[in-house]
């Protein structure tokens, strides 16, 4: 009976063992792969509505910058989007686009760190792009008076899509490279400087500030509705129709420096500025950079550094008045 015992022990132990294993085998083909974070560049390389960015980012060389461990956060065109963009711009597929120019144009759909909707504010951030008219980032006008719009130009769809090393915006259009037009265009804080500008119909004021040919680069020191609202009032003007043609082109034209990028950090006390008439202002540095005119009148900057592809925007808080 011991025998019997004995044999009956020997015979169970390699059952049990080989039972054993079974359940590790087992525990092993249920334990699912561990799924690797999906980057920037994972998202849109696995989604079909982005193939179009996707082969952007490659002919720019931007893939392994979003694929990476730094934190981005991306608005992202899809591809009617950018069938659009080509459209508008004479191109006929994305090889067309010069690279350079290519390059840059994601990059000013880039900002570094993570930035959700709920962080937008109405008010101008940096992209990561770069003009030629500095060397600094370009700007991005963000308004969220009725969702998120950018530069006037591109709505959020999609917000606060979270990927491992940032976020993303699904945006409607393109975000092309801005020029100082754009800005004053985005901006409802310039509504009276677009008027003006535009008032004539042989002024020339627009075409001259979408160029980045010469007299490029300017620097525009851009008043406010506030501040054309207060210049009629100081001049008797009823509306801004009054003011006689000449007078106002003086005026605007006593604004815009040219063959300049003028930042702030490259202002100093008692700097005389030349403008595109034949009269400058003076730059007077406090708590704050004061300007006085020709006139004798002085001006608040009350916002500095709307860097553009073909100069910068300061703003001011009075008009600024030439001798006439």
């Amino acid at each position: 009976m011991k025998t019997y015992s004995n044999f009956l022990q020997i015979l169970l132990i390699p059952m049990l063992l080989f039972s054993l294993n079974s359940c590790s085998d087992d525990d092993d083909m249920n334990t699912p792969p561990v799924e690797e974070p999906m980057t920037v560049a994972d998202f849109v390389a696995s989604n079909d509505n982005y193939s179009s960015l996707a082969a952007a980012l490659e002919v720019a060389g931007l893939t392994a910058t979003l694929d990476g461990t730094a934190s981005y956060t991306v608005f992202a065109p899809d591809n009617d989007a950018f069938a659009a963009f080509l459209a508008d711009n004479g191109f006929s597929s994305l090889e067309e686009v010069p690279e350079e120019i290519l390059t840059q144009i994601l990059l000013n759909h880039v900002q570094s760190g993570e930035i959700r909707a709920a962080d937008l504010s109405t008010g101008y951030i940096e992209s990561m792009a770069t003009g030629a008219a500095s060397e600094e980032n370009l700007s991005m006008y963000i308004n969220t008076s009725n969702g998120v719009m950018i530069n006037g130009v591109s709505t959020v769809e999609n917000a606060d899509i979270e990927v491992a090393n940032g976020i993303i915006h699904a945006v409607d259009a393109v975000i092309g490279l801005p020029d100082i037009t754009t800005f004053a265009l985005a901006d409802p804080t310039f509504d009276i400087l677009v008027a003006a500008l535009t008032r004539e119909e042989d002024y020339t004021f627009v075409s001259t500030l979408m160029s980045s040919e010469d007299p490029a680069p300017f620097t525009v020191f851009a008043p406010t509705n506030d501040a054309f609202a207060a210049f009629l009032e100081e001049m008797n003007f009823a509306s801004l129709d009054e003011v006689p043609a000449d007078i106002l082109a003086t005026t605007l034209s006593y604004h815009v420096v040219p063959s300049a990028n003028v930042r702030s950090t490259d202002l100093t006390d008692a700097m005389v500025v030349n403008t595109l008439i034949d009269q400058s202002f003076t730059v007077n540095l406090g708590d704050n950079v004061v300007i006085t005119d020709a006139s004798g009148r002085t001006s608040t900057v009350i916002a500095t550094d709307v860097q553009a592809t073909n100069g910068v925007i300061h703003v001011l808080d009075t008009v600024l008045l030439p001798q006439f």
